[in-house]
């Protein structure tokens, strides 16, 4: 099941099921009045289908989408696939041995990412930073976990990242990854009752600048070095989430060393069960 935010005619932010194309706002009551409560509820799948919904809207260029978070922290891990590994020992000659140690440790990379005012849903844009030369995005399977850190579905995101800071002092992590708009997560969250096989989350991610593809590559969740459960059992410990958490699950797509992201770059991002999270790149205010 797919639940979505969104702006109605309005105004308002509205949460709504996605189904065939359409948007059937939910009559949110009770305890369930956001797509946090939803998310927290003990069968989430079933709380949504619990709410009555208003006439269905058709899905085309004029939905104002919103990112489908409320409250809730979004955190990040590196280093989980191979590509990651290599492409962050090649930023930074200095770091290299921390990387390499990392993708081979017990103990993952996890990095606080955004707060939900830093985050952009899908048509929404996504900022390079000014003083960086070095942009690049990271297509991420993004896990929806509860307040009890139960995985209960998933969403796109992206990481964006400015490499060159990064590459310069892996202390500058913080500045390379948070800042106004880093990060996109969208154009829904998608439910489950049980997670697919990592062989089934097939991520496509696609850049298009003045109406030419310039970057495309696909990988699989398959390629990860580390599971989605063991990630979210380091991140709960000693750590309490009462909103819930995103966790992005890191990148096995990196543009080699020679591709930046310009102004007017269109990020498009497709990850199987899920759908296509789409973001125009800004820079500046």
């Amino acid at each position: 099941m797919k639940i979505a935010k969104y702006i109605d005619a309005s105004g308002s932010p509205r949460i709504a099921r996605v189904d065939d194309g359409q948007l059937f706002p939910l009559q949110t009551q009770g305890p369930l009045q956001s797509l946090a409560d939803i998310i927290a509820a003990d069968e989430p799948i079933a709380a949504a289908m619990s709410l009555a919904t208003d006439s269905p809207i058709a899905i085309d260029d004029t939905v104002a989408w919103l990112p489908p978070i409320d409250a809730q922290e979004v955190w990040a891990a590196g280093v989980t696939y191979k590509r990651s590994q290599a492409a962050r020992m090649e930023e930074s000659e200095a770091a290299a041995s921390c990387y390499d140690r990392v993708y081979k440790a017990d103990r993952p990379e996890l990095f606080f990412k955004a707060t939900p005012h830093r985050v952009s849903g899908h048509m929404q844009p996504l900022r390079i930073r000014e003083d960086a030369t070095w942009n690049v995005p990271e297509p991420e399977v993004t896990l929806v976990l509860s307040p009890r850190m139960k995985i209960v579905g998933l969403t796109i995101g992206n990481d964006m990242s400015s490499r060159d800071i990064e590459g310069e002092n892996p202390l500058y992590l913080p500045q390379a990854k948070c800042y106004n708009q880093c990060a996109g997560l969208g154009p829904w969250v998608t439910l489950f009752d049980t997670l697919p096989p990592n062989s089934e989350i097939g991520i496509d991610l696609k850049i298009v600048r003045d109406s030419k593809v310039v970057f495309d590559q696909q990988t699989s969740a398959a390629e990860m070095a580390r599971g989605f459960e063991d990630l979210v059992q380091w991140l709960a410990r000693d750590n309490d989430f009462p909103n819930g958490a995103f966790l992005m699950t890191g990148t096995g797509i990196i543009p080699s060393s020679d591709f930046t992201l310009q102004v007017g770059d269109q990020v498009h991002i497709t990850i199987d069960g899920i759908g296509t999270l789409s973001n125009p790149i800004v820079q500046g205010h």
